[in-house]
């Protein structure tokens, strides 16, 4: 049997703000299996974002095991959790974290560089990237120049462009209009669909429904971890697949 991409076990996760001690995490113990689409949810408080920042190498568990794709990332160094996360992790971010002077090729190129890729390569795979999100006619462009959906977009190329384990998107439609949202929906549905595995933090329960799975955070413990029966589906092009039965790559 595979073994979980994710395991994390007895994670706790505790900040020393003066004489105060903040329990964020207590102990939460989770599997997440390649493939999988999983909304973490929760109230403001309730953990989800130290979750998140742990399951994305942005910071490290103060008690507590986490195995990332067989290698146990709990108490690496920075640097070693930054090359963990440039290799292993892509992530969009409600606010897009584009740099506002450079195209969208370049935005999409910048893990390639930390990667140590060829400008040459860089290129070439960002450009076709840009194309896969229906950007390839606004590769030259700058953020300021983009609509919102379309900055998200860019921001999605970006996340993929290492062929990471996980897409870890945290917010993602939380800037944008409900069209707009829905075709961000859309557009990680597909991802998803070609086998990719994704982590969507949010607090909005409709989006919540695009995932297959979802785990409810409370005061630092998981509440809830069930198997959503009622997945909200919103890519045309998926709706297409599962009524002509034809493989989705054609579609594409």
């Amino acid at each position: 049997m595979e073994k979980p991409l994710i395991t994390i076990k007895e994670i706790g996760r505790k900040y020393v703000i003066g004489t105060e001690v903040i329990h964020a995490l207590k102990s939460v113990s989770l599997d997440i299996n390649k493939g999988e689409f999983v909304a973490l949810m929760g109230p403001s408080g309730s953990g989800k974002s130290t979750l998140m920042n742990i399951l994305g190498c942005l910071d490290t568990p103060s008690s507590g095991t986490y195995i990332l794709n067989g290698t146990n990332v709990s108490q690496m160094t920075d640097d070693a959790l930054a090359e963990v996360r440039n290799k292993e992790i892509g992530f969009v971010f409600q606010t897009f974290n584009l740099l506002p002077r450079s195209t969208s090729l370049d935005n999409v190129a910048l893990p390639l560089i930390y990667a140590g890729t060829s400008k040459k390569d860089r290129d070439a795979r960002a450009a076709k990237a840009l194309e896969n999100v229906g950007l390839g006619n606004r590769m030259d462009h700058k953020p300021n120049e983009l609509s919102g959906g379309q900055r998200q977009r860019v921001a999605v190329a970006r996340a993929l462009i290492n062929n990471p384990s996980i897409i870890l998107a945290d917010e993602p439609t939380g800037n944008l209009d409900t069209k707009t949202s829905i075709e961000i929906m859309a557009l990680l549905e597909e991802i998803h669909s070609k086998g990719n595995t994704i982590i969507l933090v949010t607090h909005e329960e409709d989006i919540a429904q695009h995932a297959h799975r979802i785990v409810r955070m409370r005061d630092g413990l998981i509440e809830n971890d069930y198997q959503n029966t009622e997945i909200k589906s919103v890519s045309p092009r998926l709706q297409a697949l599962n009524e002509s039965g034809s493989d989705w790559e054609k579609i594409n």
